[in-house]
């Protein structure tokens, strides 16, 4: 498994790589300190598993880079990693297609947990995102993330409800939805329509933060190898 640490800061880099032995010894965890220096390995690089990435960058935007990441390299999950515990940032972050976000003063025990979250295809948002509070850091309550749900019916959900939920808390849009699940664009807003009132919300952002309270797994490659169904199913 190869993950990429975007940060500026070189103890954190030396602790986050640390860190992620504790998910596999034999990671391989190349760093950038620039946005510029990400996306060239980004590009230049292949096989990255995983991006945690700085919000705080010198000389750029970090939602806009992480609008770049999840825009050229969407099949990537990216998790924020932010000094600054704000629900503000938490909504934006997961509004801009990041399948995580984590305060830097979180234990690793929480770090290590909402990573192998993220990389069986869950979404993890601090707890105190649900209740609005100012503060999302897991120190303040002790919160592990939960396991996630392996049952692919929970909640009502079919299986191809499930694919296209996935793709959605991707950051995909319908358009996309529709080609990588051979599906017409107007099933696909059925099947979302469905999957919010379901889940009683009225967003993507939504969305994911219900998923993330609920622990619901979601497909790791939605579309990649379903039985394939005839189109507009």
């Amino acid at each position: 498994m190869r993950v990429l640490i975007v940060d500026d800061h070189p103890l954190i880099l030396e602790g986050l790589s640390n860190v992620l032995r504790e998910l596999d010894e034999d990671v391989d965890v190349a760093t950038a300190g620039s946005a510029a220096d990400a996306l060239r390995l980004l590009r230049d690089s292949g096989g990255v598993s995983l991006v945690l990435l700085d919000l705080m960058l010198p000389g750029v935007d970090g939602m806009s880079l992480l609008e770049e990441v999840r825009a050229n390299h969407p099949d990537i999950p990216v998790v924020v990693l932010s000094g600054q515990d704000v629900s503000q940032n938490a909504s934006r972050a997961i509004d801009a297609g990041a399948m995580g976000f984590i305060s830097k003063r979180s234990p690793t025990r929480v770090l290590v947990s909402a990573l192998r979250l993220v990389l069986v295809g869950g979404v993890y948002v601090p707890p105190e995102a649900f209740g609005g509070s100012e503060s999302l850091s897991p120190l303040a309550r002790g919160s592990t993330p939960r396991a996630p749900v392996q049952d692919p019916a929970v909640g009502g959900f079919t299986e191809r409800q499930l694919e296209v939920l996935a793709l959605l808390v991707q950051g995909k849009p319908n358009k996309v939805i529709s080609r990588e699940l051979d599906l017409q664009e107007s099933t696909v807003k059925t099947h979302i329509a469905a999957i919010f009132r379901a889940l009683n919300v009225a967003n993507r952002t939504e969305a994911v933060f219900e998923l993330s309270r609920l622990g619901i797994q979601l497909p790791l490659r939605p579309g990649a190898s379903p039985t394939r169904r005839e189109k507009g199913s």
